[in-house]
């Protein structure tokens, strides 16, 4: 019998599993395609594989005003694409690698949980190898990680559509289209639409709420928006209907209007992977977007516990991350009571307010914390101060001092808390851990003035903007 067995090899299920085995446990991890999961296959790395790519070309172009000069400039898509699948698959031999390291068993195929575990008595869990065969295996313990799959809208002219994509298929296309339309203004939609401009096609991104990554704060998301010069946003429009590829949809003021497109992307989210492994026959709970779990991951099932993007709770790989090392100290306790061991309790749980998040676009944005509008909503008094990065003589070095971007901060009025850093500007997505790591301390503005920062770094816009304030 497995100590623990897993559903899913993707960020939550691989890494959880990597822990597990590094503390000794038996483990079993069942994945039905690529370890890795969405994010190292078919989201995150290659998209920011091929992104690289694209800011690279899109750099170049604009290298006379740095006193770089590129003659004849142009790109090579099956070579940028060459390159984003050795990138993939080396980071998943990598995995595969500390999977054998920990003496985890993987095995490729469908995992459908059977039966939760009772007491010493482990669950049973169905396997469906991909060559056809079907075996049972039991574990004391079992955590979910199923991860997520992408929405398709009942949209009339959508099904069988050959011009319409999702972010799946948008990876592999053999030649970059003349003319691109995005359906979803969300971190999808704008990813793509800042590879595809930076590679020349006409893009126009169709988005249904009236700005774009609706999670943004109200003052920051603009500011991205207005960056993205060569990307075509209609906003608080709804899509009627598909024809090939044309869009039909609805504008704000209720008129009708339609566009043409060589490609159409399906970029209007993702839900959590609910079907296939056995949910519906357990009496697992469900919240409203996912899984419901406790903040140390548990289900309502005893001995069963979720991680990552099926929970619904934030579908990002890093929070994936933290929600398989969270699920696995509980597991870890779980399995000292069973076998009557008495030691100090592992005691990790989730704060989600302390999760960064970035859209990788060009340019970049990144935020943690509470939202302008999110503190208001808490009914939470907050002074903020904002500047623009050119403040920052690095970025401005390296950007140009016209180059649209800014930070802002967010503060409790009362007592000074930093509740929330949010920034739009190259480099946002590798600075804002720094400011997770304030809001996760609890640290107030007094704190961060006396804190050094190397200079010069674009962080600094951190700090200067709470001298504002």
């Amino acid at each position: 019998m497995y100590d623990v067995i897993i559903i899913g090899g993707g960020p939550a299920g691989y890494l959880a599993a990597e822990r597990l085995g590094h503390e000794g446990k038996q483990v079993l991890l069942i994945e039905k395609s690529f370890l890795g999961g969405t994010c190292l296959n078919i989201g995150c790395m290659p998209t920011k594989t091929l992104l690289n790519s694209a800011k690279l070309f899109a750099h170049a172009k604009e290298g006379d005003r740095f006193g770089i000069h590129c003659e004849g400039l142009s790109y090579d898509w099956s070579a940028i694409q060459r390159w984003k699948t050795e990138v993939v698959e080396k980071l998943r031999s990598g995995i595969a690698g500390m999977m054998e390291k920990y003496k985890v068993n993987v095995l490729e195929g469908t995992g459908e949980l059977l039966a939760p575990p009772r007491g010493k008595e482990g669950a049973q869990i169905r396997i469906t190898l991909t060559d056809g065969r079907v075996q049972e295996e039991q574990g004391r313990t079992v955590l979910i990680a199923t991860g997520s799959v992408p929405v398709m809208p009942p949209i009339s002219g959508l099904e069988h559509n050959e011009q319409v994509v999702d972010s799946t298929g948008l990876l592999e296309i053999e030649k970059v289209p003349k003319s691109l339309i995005i359906i979803g203004g969300g971190v999808i939609g704008v990813e793509f639409a800042s590879l595809f401009a930076s590679l020349g096609s006409t893009v126009t991104i169709i988005e249904m709420m009236d700005e774009i990554v609706p999670f943004m704060d109200r003052e920051q998301a603009p500011i991205l928006r207005r960056a993205m010069k060569n990307v075509e946003f209609r906003l608080g429009c709804r899509v009627e209907k598909l024809s090939g590829g044309r869009v039909f949809y609805e504008t704000k003021d209720g008129s009708e209007a339609q566009i043409d497109g060589d490609l159409i992307l399906m970029a209007v989210g993702r839900r959590p992977q609910l079907k296939g492994w056995g949910a519906d026959q357990l009496g697992l709970n469900m919240g409203r977007q996912g899984i419901a779990v406790d903040e140390r991951m548990r289900t309502n099932l005893s001995g069963v516990w979720a991680a990552g993007d099926v929970t619904g709770k934030s579908l990002l790989a890093h929070a994936a991350y933290r929600m398989g090392e969270v699920a696995v100290s509980d597991i870890l306790n779980h399995l000292d009571r069973l076998e009557g061991k008495e030691g100090t309790p592992r005691d990790m749980r989730m704060r989600y307010d302390a999760i960064p998040w970035a859209v990788y676009g060009n340019p970049e944005a990144a935020g943690v914390g509470l939202t302008e509008q999110e503190a208001e909503q808490r009914g939470i008094h907050i002074i903020k101060g904002s500047l623009p990065m050119r403040i920052s003589g690095r970025f401005a070095a390296e950007n140009t001092f016209a180059a649209p971007g800014a930070c802002k901060v967010i503060a409790d009025e009362s007592t000074g808390n930093i509740l929330g850093v949010h920034a739009v500007g190259a480099y946002a997505s590798e600075f804002i851990w720094g400011a997770a790591a304030l809001i996760e301390q609890e640290l107030r503005l007094s704190d961060v003035k006396e804190l050094i920062f190397p200079h010069p770094t674009v962080s600094e816009i951190i700090r200067d903007v709470i001298w504002t304030m």
